[in-house]
């Protein structure tokens, strides 16, 4: 369906939308019956297993695999001197374009080595042991060169990518003179941070299991958070057609920004299958999870801002410089949500990346946003303590009435109700305002806050709905669930769009045969993917409309199609419920067995229930563009700080968010959990370490580095506002897997601050950093 329909109200009605419903997917996992895409035991499955370099720079001077291919089982050894050559490959702009990757590298396409870890060959056994073995006994000879290990070497390339990419920009986002106002201001702060890297570590490794069902036809069980995007890479790589590269990701064990590309294990993999003629599993261990699938990377900001005397913001300068690969030019843009977080009439950005010997770095939960709320939420609570004002008052002084980056309203904004709830939850108001007094025996105790925000990005996709009659109801998208609950929030939308129970649903996604749909990434998925379902159920119901009301023995016969109403699977005038029928009534008297529905669902495409969907194509979707789109929300945290050791542990937390619609009470609590659990872990403990010299993470395993367990973490209270967007989508639906990490460093690094009276802007926050930093 290419339109929308023109008499159904937008977005079903109360029912088990929004309930805290059970994961449909739960009890499959469970009991192990979930299939993950190293789990397919396909006839004939042999094994591939990656050998990676031992420098990371330099060349390959000779590679010796004879001993390898002695050993049993062993089937190929793909090197840089068999690789067959490929369709595309990322090695170049106009192919990088071309798969949409943000790696601009393919492995064994040459003998250069350009990071620590970088596959040089790949072995095909008949079994993994016999893989790994003979991958031990491959010999590699190198010409080492001195590496360069990150941004702050003096060795160091530092540049602007906006230059590159464009030589008459200047590499700076401006709005009004930033400079003049910070001179006239009465108060002036400048403050450096640095974010340590960081690694996403999904509990599921990146994994790949390919098979060649013909020459031409190849079908990928892929641990990714899109199987539209890798199918699209894949295809650019093979020079295949779409349709005929198949991607399947039915179930993902996390991915956090690291699965939302297509990584070189995947086309190597898909390479060796054609190569030796079966099929070949690879699953990266856990050091190659660190070298192959991107990480946040480690950067410097500087924020600068010039305040009046009351805390109102008159000037707000952002400087960042962070660590690149040899070849790509990413870097997340913290800039944004400073320029848009708050009411300041001047604002001024600048970027530069120092190109280093590592692997490609790529979106981690909350790009750009999180280590950018770190940097302006930690300098605002700083003006709020050197003016003697409260944390909150402050951000309430400087409340942003519209987008300052845009000037456009908001579409919906909930924030201060974040504020006032979440105060009130946390017991604010008892705050001692002093830093470094309040204690619990020897135990130094702080309060923090933070405010978080995320944009509604635009994105669309396709659903299609199947309708029985005797019935039930097959629903359809290409979506992912990364674990989050898609599988049950889709089907919470299906049931009440159709008027159904929820077990009379059946909702199937993570397959390139299903229609397309969006990387499971950037919040993107549950807005699209249910304004998609949706919209698929409004065609259906539609097409019932339309045979009802020409069948003489309707009671519906001969009425008007914007007089009908879907209430509870029948349909029924509006104005009278008496007339009317079951769909199942309707279908059986017309002699079909099931009906078909599809719908597309984008942002920008809301309207205001009861108003017709054609109004809202000439109304609200005009409207929508002109509105800024975003998630708001607020992190409150007590921390107790042990004065000797130095160690910081989170004793109480609440988070308090406005993101539109909420699809499942207990799945929304959980995404804001896991994302404020991740926050605390990049605030308090996660960091890779990268030695300056070899350029090799020295901590590639989960034993070094360091991430949140249980005894880490308190009962969380999490709550959202009842919040209505009329402008989003069709559902209303924002999404909330960012918005749950963004501002949780700042919120930590205050309370840190509030127990001890000293700041820390250098994360991890860990116990040497407390011992040895002066009071601010």
């Amino acid at each position: 369906m290419d339109h929308e329909p023109a008499f159904f109200e937008t977005s079903p009605k109360p029912g088990v939308v929004g309930m805290p419903l059970n994961r449909v997917d739960g009890r499959d996992k469970v009991m192990g019956k979930a299939k993950y895409s190293a789990e397919y035991p396909l006839p004939g499955l042999v094994y591939g297993v990656l050998k990676t370099s031992a420098i990371a720079k330099g060349r390959v001077q000779s590679i010796d695999t004879s001993l390898a291919m002695k050993e049993p089982g062993v089937l190929q050894i793909l090197t840089h001197l068999n690789l067959p050559k490929l369709a595309k490959t990322p090695n170049d702009p106009e192919g990088k374009k071309a798969i949409g990757a943000p790696m601009g590298f393919l492995p064994l396409t040459s003998d250069v080595i350009y990071y620590a870890g970088q596959p040089v060959a790949l072995v095909v056994a008949d079994t993994f042991e016999r893989a790994t073995q003979a991958a031990a006994l491959i010999r590699v000879n190198y010409a080492a060169e001195a590496p360069i290990a990150a941004y702050t070497d003096k060795r160091a390339q530092i540049f602007n990518p906006e230059k590159i990419q464009d030589g008459k920009a200047d590499g700076y986002t401006r709005r009004g003179d930033a400079r003049a106002a910070l001179a006239g201001a009465p108060i002036k702060m400048t403050a450096v941070y640095t974010h340590a890297i960081n690694h996403h570590n999904p509990m599921e490794p990146g994994a790949t299991t390919a098979i060649w069902e013909a020459p031409d036809r190849v079908t990928v069980y892929e641990s990714t958070q899109g199987v539209t995007r890798t199918q699209k890479a894949l295809s650019a790589y093979l020079g295949l057609p779409q349709d005929q590269v198949r991607v399947i990701t039915k179930f993902l064990g996390g991915g956090f920004g690291c699965k939302g590309s297509c990584w070189p294990h995947t086309v190597l993999t898909v390479q060796a299958a054609k190569m030796v003629g079966r099929p070949v599993k690879l699953v990266l261990t856990r050091p190659q999870q660190f070298t192959s699938m991107g990480h946040r990377e480690d950067q410097t900001q500087t924020l600068t801002l010039g305040a009046s005397k009351e805390g109102k913001l008159l000037a707000l300068i952002h400087e960042k410089t962070s660590t690149t690969s040899p070849w790509d030019n990413y870097a997340e843009a913290n800039s944004k949500i400073i320029n848009l977080l708050y009411e300041c009439p001047t604002f001024e950005s600048h970027y530069e990346l120092g190109r280093a010997n590592v692997m490609t770095s790529t979106f981690t939960r909350a790009p750009g946003e999180a280590p950018g709320s770190f940097a302006i939420e930690s300098s605002m609570d700083d003006l709020a303590y050197q003016l003697g004002i409260d944390p909150i008052e402050i951000r309430l002084r400087n409340y942003a009435e519209k987008d300052p980056s845009t000037g456009q309203p908001w579409s919906s904004k909930s924030l201060r109700q974040c504020y006032a709830r979440g105060a009130e939850l946390f017991g604010w108001s008892k705050r001692n305002p002093k830093a470094g007094v309040t204690k619990n025996g020897r135990l130094l105790v702080g309060y923090g806050m933070a405010t978080a925000s995320y944009p509604v990005h635009n994105s669309q996709g396709t659903a299609r709905v199947r309708l029985y009659a005797d019935g039930h109801a097959v629903v359809q998208a290409g979506a992912t669930d990364l674990g989050t609950g898609t599988y049950t929030v889709m089907t919470q939308v299906a049931a009440d769009s159709l008027g159904l129970a929820p077990d009379k649903i059946r909702f199937e996604l993570g397959d390139t045969k299903l229609p397309t749909a969006p990387n499971s990434g950037g919040s993107v998925a549950a807005g699209t993917v249910s304004s998609s379902v949706y919209m698929a159920a409004q065609d259906v119901w539609e097409r019932l409309t339309k045979m009802a009301i020409k069948d003489p023995k309707s009671p519906l016969f001969k009425a008007k199609a914007e007089d009908v109403a879907m209430e509870n699977g029948r349909l029924q005038l509006k104005k009278d419920a008496s007339k009317g029928e079951d769909f199942k009534a309707l279908m059986k008297r017309a002699g079909i067995d099931d009906i078909e529905g599809s719908g597309q669902g984008k942002y920008g495409s809301g309207y205001e229930a009861g108003q017709s969907a054609a109004n809202a194509s000439d109304a609200h979707k005009d409207e929508a563009g002109k509105h800024s789109m975003h998630s708001f929300g607020a992190h409150f945290c007590e921390v107790q700080v042990d004065p000797d050791l130095g160690t910081v542990r989170v004793t109480r937390w609440v988070s308090v968010h406005g993101a539109g619609r909420i699809l499942n009470a207990k799945t929304a609590r959980s995404q804001i959990i896991g994302g404020s659990i991740f926050g605390i872990g990049a605030a308090l403990m996660e960091a890779t370490a990268r030695d300056p010299h070899y350029a090799r993470y020295t901590n590639a395993d989960l034993g070094d580095y360091h991430i949140p367990v249980n005894a880490d973490i308190p009962d969380m209270t999490v709550e959202f506002i009842d919040e209505h967007d009329p402008y989003i989508n069709a559902m209303g639906v924002k999404g909330i897997g960012e918005i749950s990490m963004v501002g949780v460093s700042a919120a930590v690094a205050n309370a840190v601050f509030h127990a001890t009276g000293k700041r820390v802007r250098d994360l991890p926050i860990t116990p040497d950093k407390i011992l040895g930093t002066k009071s601010a």
